[in-house]
């Protein structure tokens, strides 16, 4: 079916810090590690030779307690590799701090709808010859400090080119970087190179062969998110002569590493993950030519069995082709709300199952669950209490399920899931508030497809793409946002849902925010659901028509083959000066 994409495509190794595959292959945090794993599994439905390239985390990131009072707790995410993944034989050297790591790696795979299997290999320095810190350098996703993290990313980006060569899938192929985590590889490769050819100081020559091997996309839209690390640390980790392979190739600023301009500078194609984080971007990081491919999610992964039976049923086509979602706007107006009651009673009893609190399948529900730090503002929604009780109380009940970790240095996401847990107290017995612990794949599918509403509240400009929005459409359920990453495209006011807000200003107006927030919901949505469900339905039809069709991997896939891939323009060499 797809064929016209795979001709004539290289192989594609995707480097990702993280890689969410399944809830119990604990590789992954958050959004970064998901789209990667929806990534992972379009390249296989659409039979893309692709593979993925992440560390192993025995520990994971970390599993989630939340105490009475709101404080979370943070606890070992343990798993078992030997239960899920197939051990290899090739055994790969890379040198930290002058001294020598030996890297093995694990492999999964995914299989796509006709068949076609995307391998992945997880790295794992977790071996008795090695010392016993170099062992912990593959247990925690995001753990330690900044040395910590550099040795990580050298086990990813040197360990994972090494492992290619070892297993004979060094050849015809590009390097992807999804984020700056994994741009050490570009010096991988350059090294590999200058030895190849005996050369000790590389020629334009040499960094524009890399330049053409590499594509990379960033999602960070603020600078304090990029990873960079000073020049003494660097020369402790990587050693002098790469350090001064750097320094010849103009790869670092004010002799600081900084992974993202790493990435951008060894990359012949470069893009942000949608329209207003490709302008974020162009602006931080003038001179490199950033385009933009909005992010998307894996439709069969992400719809819920009620709505797989709806699609089936209705548009047979839409696994092997999304863009048939576009065919919704046929299913009739009842059979949404069906399919969608459904998947709001498995959300519910699973709420209750795990949590003793019961809630009600009548009341609509508002679903917020996604990292939880300060510029997602989880708690925007609770900034008028009063205001809120009024309107439950005049216009209709409410209830409100919440999910999500804070890493653990971050004191001001964990600040606020104590927020939550304030507002909660200060609701009870006017609004139902739950918090569930621990969220992750299987909760994040359940509550986007079970809610009645998707609420997402970032400061703008922060918000790259995100992507839970897009699960929630692709079940029927609108969301109610500020106009920022993916919502900007997808936004379509009292059609796909509605916006927080306006876009106008160039500094956001919290207030005038907040304002929006509870007018939307006292006069636009509690309204409509609880006066005229049909017109709740016909948001909800036109949520999976409008955009569960377009914002899915299988378009941003075909995407990537189609610009960065193949037929991705030679980039000029940049001419600013450093």
């Amino acid at each position: 079916m797809h064929r016209e994409l795979t001709q004539e495509l290289p192989r594609v190794a995707y480097f990702s810090m993280e890689i969410g595959l399944t809830p119990e292959i604990h590789t992954y945090s958050g959004g970064l590690g998901v789209l990667a794993g929806d990534t992972l599994r379009a390249a296989a439905d659409l039979g893309l030779p692709m593979m993925g390239l992440t560390l192993l985390y025995r520990e994971g990131y970390f599993r989630q307690e939340v105490n009475a009072a709101g404080r979370q707790i943070e606890n070992p995410d343990r798993w078992t590799p030997e239960d899920l993944l197939t051990p290899l034989n090739p055994r790969v050297q890379i040198i930290l701090e002058g001294r020598p790591v030996q890297v093995r790696a694990w492999r999964y795979e995914v299989t796509g709808i006709d068949g076609h299997v995307v391998p992945v290999y997880f790295l794992d320095t977790d071996l008795p010859e090695n010392t016993p810190w170099d062992r912990t350098l593959t247990h925690n996703l995001y753990g330690g400090d900044n040395h910590y993290r550099l040795c990580q990313e050298m086990v990813l980006g040197f360990g994972g080119v090494a492992l290619l060569e070892a297993l004979g899938q060094d050849h015809n192929i590009f390097y992807h970087m999804n984020e700056g985590h994994s741009a050490l590889l570009t010096l991988a490769l350059l090294t590999r190179r200058l030895e190849e050819s005996g050369r000790e100081r590389p020629t334009g020559e040499d960094v524009e062969a890399v330049r053409q091997q590499c594509v990379f996309t960033t999602h960070t839209p603020v600078p304090a998110g990029h990873d960079q690390f000073p020049p003494e640390l660097v020369e402790q980790v990587l050693g002098r002569r790469l350090t001064d392979l750097m320094l010849l190739t103009d790869c670092c600023l004010d002799r600081h590493l900084n992974m993202t301009f790493l990435g951008l500078r060894f990359a012949r194609y470069i893009n942000g993950v949608s329209m207003r984080h490709d302008e974020i971007s162009t602006g931080m990081f003038p001179g490199y030519p950033i385009n933009a491919i909005t992010n998307g999610v894996h439709a069969p992964t992400w719809t819920a069995p009620p709505f797989q039976d709806l699609y089936n049923r209705r548009i047979p086509e839409w696994r092997q082709d999304n863009f048939y979602l576009r065919y919704a706007v046929g299913i009739p107006h009842h059979e949404i709300e069906q399919a969608h009651a459904e998947a709001k009673r498995l959300l519910l009893q699973e709420v209750a199952r795990t949590t003793g609190e019961r809630l009600d399948e009548r009341t609509l529900t508002i679903g917020f669950a996604r990292r939880a730090t300060r510029y997602k503002r989880i708690d925007l929604l609770f900034s008028n209490l009063e205001r809120l009780k009024q309107i439950a109380k005049t216009v209709g009940p409410i209830q409100v399920i919440y999910g999500g970790k804070a890493h653990p240095r971050d004191e001001g996401g964990k600040d606020m899931i104590q927020s939550v847990f304030a507002a909660k107290k200060a609701l009870a017995g006017h609004i139902p508030v739950v918090f569930v612990e621990n969220y992750d794949m299987a909760w994040g599918k359940l509550i986007t497809s079970g809610v009645d509403l998707w609420l997402n509240t970032p400061q703008r400009p922060q918000e790259a793409s995100g992507t839970s929005g897009m699960k929630a459409a692709l079940n029927g359920v609108p969301s109610l946002s500020i106009l920022d990453g993916w919502w900007v495209e997808g936004h379509v006011e009292n059609v796909t849902g509605w916006a927080i807000g306006d876009d106008k200003e160039a500094v956001a107006d919290e207030a005038g925010e907040i304002a929006s927030l509870y007018d939307k919901l006292e006069r636009v949505i509690l309204p409509m659901f609880y006066g005229r469900p049909r017109a709740f339905a016909e948001v909800q039809r036109a949520a999976i028509a409008l955009n569960g069709s377009f914002f899915n991997t299988q378009r941003m896939l075909s995407q990537y083959v189609i610009n960065a891939y193949r037929f991705a323009p030679r980039l000029e060499r940049l001419k600013t000066s450093r």
